[in-house]
């Protein structure tokens, strides 16, 4: 019988399963059973999880870094030794710059959807190279025999203007 072991760091957790004979036990003072160890295969933290926390941190650092240098006084930075940096005049100028561009980009790509999709009347709105037209039942079958189920196609307009009158007509009466 193997002895159970007590497991207190994450380090001791990885010595265990690094060795494939010993399965370690956690014991918790709260919890009077013990849970197995399981590890997973891949080891390692994901490159999507890497990037993402360094450029959270980026992020942060470099808004600090904005905010320092946005509204601390000249004499502050000249006191701890930063003389050269750019002009205040950006620090109000590229954001506003950077919020008119995205502006500008999204009426921009508004205005080429409506360039590009067709007039409320035009019949380009209502048919296009994947519309289906109600086929046909082959002639031939007789009327005793069960009819297939409709194939797949568009309702036609008219159809819809028609039934839209006849319930209409419905609850006018």
């Amino acid at each position: 019988m193997e002895e159970a072991h007590l497991v207190n760091s994450p380090r001791l957790v990885l010595t265990f399963s690094k060795r494939k004979k010993q399965k370690p036990d956690f014991q918790d003072s709260d919890m009077i059973r013990s849970f197995p160890f399981r590890t997973s295969q891949v080891h390692g933290p994901k490159h999507s999880e890497v990037y993402g926390f360094v450029g959270s941190i980026s992020t942060v650092v470099a808004t600090v870094i904005f905010l320092i240098w946005a509204y601390v006084p000249d004499k502050l930075l000249e006191s701890i030794r930063i003389r050269y940096y750019p002009s205040r005049y950006w620090a109000l100028a590229t954001p506003t710059y950077l919020m008119m561009t995205l502006l500008l980009g999204l009426a921009f790509y508004i205005g080429l959807n409506f360039t590009t999709t067709p007039h409320p009347t035009s019949l380009n709105t209502l048919f296009d190279e994947y519309s289906r037209e109600l086929g046909e039942f082959d002639p031939q079958m007789e009327e005793e025999d069960e009819m297939p189920i409709d194939p797949t196609s568009d309702i036609d307009i008219t159809s819809l203007s028609n039934q839209t009158r006849s319930r209409a007509g419905n609850l006018q009466t």
